[in-house]
């Protein structure tokens, strides 16, 4: 196929918008529809739903979503390609099958699976999690979709694998050709979180026609450039501010490793081609790393939290009795316990609420009985002997088991790809011939001399700045970007990592790494272990840290008066 292909994506999330498949199959023209439904804490849910039963493990919404959508995608023609299998691809596989025969469909369905290696983790190094699935790339999607499935459902593979697959087998693309895969990489990126790539969390969504977002398609070509747009007549809008911020999305360095290629997001070059229309272009692409990652997760014991509201004046010593009093009432020290004061109140407020401050207690320990209905009701107790105003925002409870993420490493030849044809043949699919040790990134602290900026005047950074920032493991991620090329000098010269540790004062204490991407006018900082041991166990006010990017925007700095509003 020479001409480009259109791949659509309907799903950023488990939990994204149900009607998004119907109304990506009936919008307008489409090759491929894809969605993406897994994330580190979906695998630990659907690690704890196949714990409770065997059978199940997938994202049962997709299933749900083809009831009305299945007849549509093949009378119309276009194949779909999802990672809904999670940790049961074959499970729903089988449901799917069932599904079609209940519905007079005649779907040709195909599954990818291997990368489950729970039951090898112990003999792979990688210990006793409950979930351990390696993150393949597109070839068995690939292989699936050569066959003449209508329907290719996977389990762990990378977000950006479901449009590389397409895409290759499209274009009839082998592993030799890293820069057009390198290119199908970052489309992918861009898309893979639906309506993100249309306004959706835009630092600059006034300027964007917001409402019910549209969702994003994909053109890509056979040298792996690209076009992003919508279906017409749908909100929202596609810009190149639109897509530099989801380019920024949860990466790291410049390079950004996948199973099938290694792209180089320094390399990308993005342009506004028309309304809704933005052309990625000279992405390259280097031999993808020899290791494929691991997504593993563990039980680690059972979690509770006590939320008390103190109200008014002396705040801080409020604080500090409820403290005391708690920690010599409780019966049994939990393994861990942790205290964060957050000072919502105000001065002489005109609402209770405005005048009060919250005082959260974590407790975490492998014994139940340490931190279940004993913990709550300690708090409890003191409900008629503690500060002034005393008030829990909930009544006690039992707590619940909380798991941690760890990323782990495998070589990929340990790795059992396999894909199950529609006519139920299996194959194995063979990693790269061209895996190799990967370059890793050098962080570059500052860019050197600054210029002379002229007069300054005392504004938040995000009146010319965007930002887009997320979770990766216990790291998090800010990429900040600016919309000319004067202004990205200034934030490169201004934007150090002491900078950053200065304007926000939680990370100061943490390893900040910054990395260039100049052809974006953007700077990527990864924030190691801002997020604990992942959104699972930490408790942060932002446990996935997506407004940590907008903190960073809020906060005043010196702006050159030559940056007008």
């Amino acid at each position: 196929m020479s001409d480009p292909v259109r791949i659509g994506n309907a799903s950023g999330f488990y939990g994204d918008r149900l009607t998004a498949v119907h109304e990506m199959l009936d919008g307008g023209h489409l090759d491929y529809l894809t969605g993406d439904y897994l994330a580190e804490l979906t695998m630990l849910i659907l690690g704890r739903d196949r714990l409770k039963d065997p059978s199940r493990g997938y994202a049962k919404t997709f299933l749900k979503q083809m009831e009305t959508s299945l007849g549509l995608a093949i009378d119309k023609n276009v194949k779909i390609v999802v990672n809904a299998g999670g940790l049961n691809p074959h499970g729903l596989a089988v449901a799917l099958r069932e599904l079609a025969d209940t519905l007079r469909v005649d779907a040709q369905i195909a599954f990818v699976s291997g990368d489950d290696l729970q039951p090898r983790a112990a003999e792979l190094g990688l210990g006793t999690p409950i979930t351990a699935n390696a993150y393949l790339g597109g070839f068995g999607i690939k292989a699936a979709l050569d066959r003449g499935a209508d329907i290719v459902v996977t389990g762990r593979v990378t977000d950006a694998s479901l449009t590389v697959g397409a895409a290759a087998s499209a274009h009839g693309w082998g592993y030799k050709d890293l820069d057009a895969i390198a290119g199908a990489i970052v489309a992918g990126h861009v898309i893979e979180c639906g309506p993100q790539a249309t306004g959706g969390n835009y630092s600059f969504f006034t300027e964007i026609p917001m409402g019910r977002l549209g969702f994003p398609i994909a053109e890509v070509a056979a040298d792996g450039s690209s076009v992003i747009t919508k279906h017409e007549n749908t909100g929202g809008a596609v810009t190149v501010g639109t897509v530099t911020a989801q380019l920024l999305y949860e990466i790291q360095g410049p390079r950004y490793y996948n199973p099938d290629s290694t792209a180089l997001l320094d390399t990308i070059e993005i342009a506004q081609l028309g309304d809704d229309r933005v052309g990625i272009s000279g992405v390259r692409g280097e031999a993808p790393p020899t290791d494929l990652k691991v997504s593993l997760n563990h039980l680690a014991g059972i979690r509770n939290e006590v939320d008390v509201v103190l109200t008014g004046l002396d705040i801080e010593a409020k604080a500090d009795l409820f403290k005391a009093q708690f920690t010599a009432a409780l019966p049994t020290s939990p393994a861990e316990l942790t205290w964060e004061l957050s000072r919502l109140d105000r001065p002489d407020a005109e609402t209770e609420e405005q005048a009060s401050a919250l005082l959260k207690c974590v407790a975490r320990d492998p014994n139940p009985a340490v931190v279940g209905r004993p913990f709550s009701a300690t708090a409890v107790e003191l409900a008629l002997a503690s500060y002034p105003g005393f008030t829990l925002t909930a009544p006690p409870g039992n707590g619940a088991p909380y798991g941690v993420f760890e990323p782990g490493y495998v070589d990929a030849g340990l790795v059992e790809h396999r894909v199950t044809q529609p006519d139920g043949v299996s194959i194995v699919i063979e990693p790269s011939p061209l895996r190799a040790e990967p370059t890793r990134d050098v962080s570059v602290p500052d860019s050197g001399p600054v210029d002379d900026w002229g007069p300054t005047r005392r504004a938040p950074l995000g009146e010319i700045i965007g930002a887009r920032s997320g979770d990766k493991g216990g790291s998090a991620n800010i990429g900040a970007w600016a919309r000319t090329d004067e202004q990205f000098t200034w934030l490169d010269q201004t934007l150090t990592v002491d900078r950053v540790k200065e304007l926000l004062p939680e990370v100061a204490d943490l390893t900040v790494h910054r990395y260039r991407l100049p052809k974006l006018r953007a700077l990527n900082f990864v924030i190691e272990g801002v997020l604990g041991r992942g959104v699972a166990e930490n408790v942060r006010f932002d446990p996935q840290a997506k407004g940590l990017g907008e903190w960073l925007r809020s906060r005043v700095v010196d702006l050159p008066e030559r940056f007008s509003r």
